[in-house]
């Protein structure tokens, strides 16, 4: 493709009424978003990690709950298997966000859906299914895709790096971490949209805070479990379209 074929096709894109709804429909959240990159910059910076590679780990990675959950267990040197273990339980809701993205991008070619699968996020998810319930493609999805995941990307990767830029000379009494907080459980609550989340998320807390004890931060995975498999089992007993139904 030339570049001038290139740029007829920004433009074209940017034309697309759903590509500008999903700008608007995710524009209400990068603050949250912002917020949390923002922490997670600083956050990993204060860790001890070299500016140069919490660039690189926030341009590969641009994965800010698994990114919030390992920086402490890297900073205490907790072994590599539990840091890697770590991640992994954190980000397997993707797992599960990537069977619901093929109804909608299955037909793509695989560099397509390895793009999608990089750009998606949990706030872009949860917009996109309610702007598109049914499982199935449609022409107009991914505008709205690309639109939502661009403010989105830019969101978090802009204030994650000024977060590593500034990180050394933001004090701490300034209490990122608790805003880092404040911005997870906005994100958190725009994703619990029926009781199953919201009994998930709850078994999780609860398994999290009783595990508290257990070394190396082992209570996350606790919880994390707990939640996976109660969430499992309740919609393998409640399927998504009866409960429509319901």
């Amino acid at each position: 493709m030339t570049l001038d074929g290139g740029l007829r096709r920004v433009a074209a894109l940017t034309r697309e009424p759903e590509f500008r709804r999903g700008i608007a429909d995710m524009a209400g959240m990068s603050v949250g978003v912002g917020a949390w990159g923002l922490v997670t910059g600083v956050a990993m910076v204060k860790s001890g990690m070299p500016p140069g590679v919490a660039v690189l780990m926030s341009l590969l990675v641009y994965a800010g709950s698994a990114q919030l959950v390992v920086v402490p267990l890297m900073a205490a040197g907790s072994p590599l298997w539990v840091v890697w273990l770590t991640a992994c339980c954190v980000n397997l809701r993707f797992v599960i966000f990537s069977t619901m993205w093929r109804g909608y991008f299955g037909g793509f070619n695989r560099l397509r859906r390895c793009l999608i699968g990089y750009f998606s996020g949990d706030v872009v998810f949860v917009l996109f299914q309610q702007r598109f319930p049914e499982l199935r493609p449609r022409p107009e999805q991914l505008p709205y895709f690309i639109g939502a995941t661009a403010i989105n990307w830019c969101s978090w990767q802009l204030m994650s790096i000024l977060g590593i830029v500034l990180a050394n000379v933001v004090p701490v009494h300034w209490g990122l971490g608790f805003a880092g907080v404040l911005a997870l459980l906005g994100v958190l609550l725009s994703m619990l949209s029926d009781r199953i989340a919201w009994l998930a998320a709850g078994v999780a807390g609860a398994a999290a805070v009783a595990a508290f004890a257990l070394p190396l931060r082992l209570n996350i995975l606790v919880g994390i479990a707990a939640a996976v498999a109660v969430g499992l089992v309740l919609e393998a007993a409640f399927p998504r379209h009866s409960r429509i139904r319901g």
